[in-house]
């Protein structure tokens, strides 16, 4: 956590506005460096206090999640969804070493929302690291929802097949074969079939085949039409 936590209390100072802002930002670093049951009381605490700063709960969500606290769910689940990628990213690192059984929940819900695929890349992320039985069908699903011409989320639909090679569930082979159909999905779907033991060969019959059927569908749509 070390690394993580000086990272997100770094960025934490950058955002204080007072001194009072300081004042509560050191008393709340001094409660989390000492990591005593009181102090894990208090910072519960402050997951539930009324006016409190946003940053402030940021830290100490970070600091009960990583201690495996699961008072930390429902504040670490609110900041994965968050508009602010960076703060997304520190409750996914916080979220994979709770130990709750809901965050993959949380996690395939979010990843699965088409309102809110903006925001789903640390979801995406955390599903592969989590291995939970709910992974690779929400991957799956993220994935074959966002296989579309000119998708402007193809980061996205790129965890998700990055995510889905490292989870290495042959489930997964129909989806990763029509995304090694789409330009910038090729090299990392073919890693990942590679990884699930399906050869290149097999890749490029599954993308010929794609087109095969989309050409097929043009010309009867043709024919329906009499031209």
């Amino acid at each position: 956590m070390e690394d993580e936590f000086h990272e997100l209390t770094d960025r934490v100072r950058a955002e204080l506005r007072s001194p009072q802002d300081l004042v509560a930002y050191e008393r709340l670093l001094g409660l989390a460096r000492k990591n005593t049951p009181a102090g894990r009381e208090e910072l519960a605490r402050m997951l539930v206090a009324v006016e409190r700063p946003l940053w402030a709960r940021e830290i100490a969500a970070f600091v009960l999640g990583c201690a495996g606290d699961k008072r930390a769910f429902e504040t670490l689940v609110l900041l994965l969804n968050y508009r602010e990628p960076v703060r997304c990213a520190t409750a996914a690192h916080a979220l994979g070493r709770l130990g709750d059984p809901r965050t993959a929940r949380a996690a395939a819900a979010l990843a699965t929302n088409p309102l809110r695929t903006a925001y789903a890349l640390h979801p995406v992320r955390l599903l592969a690291e989590l291995r939970a039985p709910q992974s690779v069908p929400a991957l799956i699903a993220t994935l074959e929802r966002l296989l579309t011409p000119h998708n402007p989320y193809w980061r996205v639909a790129l965890a998700c097949v990055e995510g889905l090679g490292a989870l290495g569930d042959r489930r997964a082979v129909p989806a990763l074969t029509s995304a090694a159909a789409h330009p910038r999905l090729a090299a990392a779907a073919a890693a990942s079939l590679a990884r699930l033991g399906v050869h290149e060969d097999v890749t490029a019959e599954g993308a010929a085949s794609e087109g095969a059927a989309s050409r097929g569908g043009e010309v009867e749509g043709a024919s329906a039409d009499g031209t």
